[in-house]
């Protein structure tokens, strides 16, 4: 079979090769997917970049959400049978023509998805729902921030907090995204190239704390995070996006010494809250609880109430110059790459 290995740290042009691997087979646990296509997530960003610790080494093979067909089935697989045409989550592997995934994480769709809805469901529709919902329990009328809010997490992440009618604010980095931002109903949406977004959600909220801080970004940002929630409120720090602007050890220190020094009496006194979020753990941890949220998830755009939205379709041979239009900060939505 054919992959796309990553062959070298930096550059996406030089990063990449297409060369011939051997094709796996399931565990008794597994399924095998002949792979439609696959999706690209800012972690494997940070993993070309070399700043993704549990990627594997080089040459690697990324991916971490694929849609296709199923090939072979384990022993144990009883759910999806040949021939079904599903979206999974992959520990790596993904960016191949096929791909292994346990059997919690892939499920059933209907062939009226797109492949890039698809893949949106696995991993950024399924982050937000368990940030949202299971982690946050957002209530009605919440106020919450919603930072990279025209990105594939961010995106769905307004639409969970709308759907459980929130008050949101969200960041982005040009007006054309603020555009976007507003026709995915974001009530108060924030140029942060433009505006400072603490000072701009003080203005708003006259001194009220927010519920909900969700922060993909990192560093200086989740200080300012802090300071913005109200008694009860929780940042929600899920990548450090920020890092990737950095290539010396010494910017990469900095960045996390602009997370700050927080102690858990600093949270009691003021019952506020900062919760750390690795969905790769989480999935290999508690994988039946992710099985839940991509149920939900699917359920929810088969109803239309969710509506993933595609930045971007590439072929594998345009790997490169979908990485660097990821990395660029300009795409909105979920990238997919296609075989």
């Amino acid at each position: 079979m054919k992959a796309a290995y990553l062959v070298k740290y930096g550059n996406a042009e030089k990063a990449f090769q297409i060369g011939e691997a051997n094709k796996p087979h399931p565990k008794p646990n597994q399924v095998l997917i002949k792979v439609e296509a696959f999706g690209l997530n800012f972690a494997d960003v940070m993993a070309r970049l070399g700043l993704y610790k549990a990627a594997p080494r080089l040459p690697a093979i990324l991916g971490y959400d694929v849609v296709g067909k199923i090939e072979e089935i384990g022993a144990m697989v009883d759910h999806v049978k040949l021939g079904d045409r599903v979206v999974a989550l992959t520990k790596f592997g993904g960016y191949a023509e096929f791909a292994l995934a346990d059997i919690d994480v892939v499920h059933k769709i209907p062939d009226s998805f797109s492949a890039g809805v698809a893949v949106a469901l696995a991993t950024q529709y399924s982050t937000a729902y368990f940030l949202s919902h299971n982690m946050a329990n957002l209530q009605e009328q919440d106020s919450v921030l919603i930072h990279a809010a025209a990105g594939g997490v961010g995106t769905a992440l307004v639409q969970m907090a709308l759907l459980k009618k929130c008050v949101v604010f969200g960041t982005c980095g040009s007006q054309e995204k603020v555009a976007y931002l507003k026709s995915n109903g974001v009530q108060y949406p924030i140029n942060y190239r433009i505006n400072d977004f603490e000072k701009v959600v003080g203005n708003v909220m006259e001194n009220n704390g927010l519920d909900a801080v969700f922060d993909p970004v990192g560093g200086l940002s989740v200080k300012k995070d802090y300071r913005l929630l109200g008694a009860g409120g929780r940042v929600f720090s899920f990548g450090v996006s920020s890092m990737n602007k950095t290539k010396t050890i010494f910017g990469k220190l900095r960045v996390f010494w602009q997370f700050g020094l927080y102690h858990p009496i600093q949270f009691l006194s003021g019952s506020k809250g900062m919760i750390g979020i690795n969905m790769l753990k989480v999935a290999e941890e508690n994988p039946n609880k992710i099985a839940k949220v991509m149920q939900e998830v699917i359920r929810l755009t088969e109803t239309n109430i969710l509506k993933p939205h595609i930045g971007g379709e590439y072929q594998v041979e345009q790997l490169a110059e979908a990485h660097a239009f990821l990395e660029s900060r300009k795409s909105m939505g979920k990238i997919v790459i296609k075989w």
